[in-house]
C-alpha cells in the first residue's frame, strides 16, 4: 500500500491539469463521480474539514482510502512504466557537491547560508552512524539529514492543515552515494504546478507565498552548500 500510495501521489500532480480533458470512463469506480469534479474526489464528508486555525479534519478510514485509491487507478497509466525509485527521484531535488568538497566542507557551507537566510536548525540525524552501530554494515555511506524551520511559515501552514505536521520541520540531507560523490537533497517543495488548478485547490495565497519562500531559501541553502560557499 506504501508503494500504491507514492505513486497515486504522483499521478495526481501529475494528472490533475489533464484530467479536465477526459471524456466519463465506463470505469466502474468511476460511476458516482461527477464529471465537473474529475476522478479526484477526497472522500471527506460534510463538516468532516477542519475550517478553525488548527483544527484537525476528519480521520479518513482506511476502506475510504481505499477507495480513492480505486478511482485514481484510471490515471495510473500515465505512470506505469514508472516504480518507486523513479517517484523518489522525481519527488526530490538533488545537486552535487563539488568536486574536491569534503562532507563537513558541504555541511558548514550549508550552515553558514541557512544562518545568513534566518532559517533556523533545530536538529540533525546522523543516520550513517546508526546503520553502522545498529546494524553493523560498516560499509554504510555517510549520510546525515537536517531540520530546518521557519516559524512563521510553519505557524501559519499548521493553522490551514495541522495535518501537515508530519512534513516539518523542513529537511536538508547531504549523503554520499555508492561512488563516494556527495549530493545535496530535499523535498521539492515546487507549488506551480497548482497554478494549472483552478483555485489552486483551496490554498490561501498568504500560504502558497510561505511555500515559495521557504523553497526558494532551501534552494539558495543547498546551492551554497553544493558550492562550498563560505
Amino acid at each position: 500500500m506504501k508503494n500504491t500510495t507514492l505513486i497515486a501521489a504522483l499521478a495526481l500532480t501529475l494528472s490533475v491539469p489533464a484530467a479536465a480533458q477526459l471524456a466519463p470512463a465506463a470505469n466502474p469506480y468511476l460511476a458516482d463521480v461527477p464529471i465537473s469534479a474529475g476522478p479526484m474526489v477526497l472522500p471527506v464528508s460534510p463538516g468532516g474539514r477542519g475550517t478553525r486555525p488548527y483544527e484537525m479534519s476528519r480521520s479518513i478510514p482506511p476502506e475510504e482510502k481505499a477507495a480513492l485509491m480505486k478511482r485514481m487507478m484510471p490515471m495510473m497509466n500515465m505512470v506505469s512504466r514508472m516504480d518507486v525509485k523513479d517517484v523518489m527521484n522525481l519527488m526530490a531535488i538533488k545537486y552535487p557537491a563539488k568536486k574536491g568538497l569534503s562532507f563537513d566542507d558541504v555541511k558548514q557551507s550549508m550552515e553558514l547560508s541557512a544562518n545568513k537566510l534566518n532559517f533556523k536548525k533545530v536538529g540533525e540525524s546522523p543516520m550513517w552512524k546508526d546503520i553502522q552501530a545498529v546494524l553493523g554494515d560498516k560499509d554504510a555511506p555517510r549520510m546525515e539529514v537536517y531540520h530546518y524551520c521557519d516559524i512563521a511559515a510553519g505557524r501559519e501552514i499548521l493553522k490551514y492543515a495541522p495535518e501537515a505536521i508530519v512534513y516539518l520541520p523542513c529537511r536538508i540531507a547531504i549523503m554520499e552515494d555508492a561512488d563516494k560523490n556527495i549530493w545535496v537533497l530535499t523535498l521539492d517543495w515546487n507549488t506551480s504546478w497548482l497554478d494549472s488548478i483552478s483555485g489552486k485547490m483551496g490554498a490561501p495565497s498568504e500560504l502558497l507565498k510561505y511555500a515559495v519562500d521557504i523553497r526558494d531559501k532551501m534552494d539558495v541553502i543547498m546551492h551554497a552548500a553544493a558550492d562550498g560557499d563560505l
